[in-house]
């Protein structure tokens, strides 16, 4: 059913929702759509970034591994 939509077709859907909902609210719609790419992206940046530099301070130290009770 959906493979028989061609661009005329989008074209009439574009139109009905633009009909039923304004210019105004279809826009403001794209533009929280907009934001939340935008915030999602930035969010998975930043994870990287942390996952690198946690691995980076790790592996520049040496860690004291010796247990509790054989330490001097």
């Amino acid at each position: 059913m959906l493979n028989n939509i061609g661009p005329a077709g989008l074209i009439l859907i574009a139109i009905v929702v633009l009909v039923l909902f304004g210019r105004g609210k279809v826009a403001g719609l794209m533009g929280e759509v907009g934001r939340g790419i935008t915030s999602f992206k930035r969010g998975i940046k930043e994870g990287t970034d942390e996952i690198e530099n946690a691995s980076k301070t790790e592996s520049d130290q040496a860690r004291d591994v010796t247990p509790e009770k054989d330490k001097v």
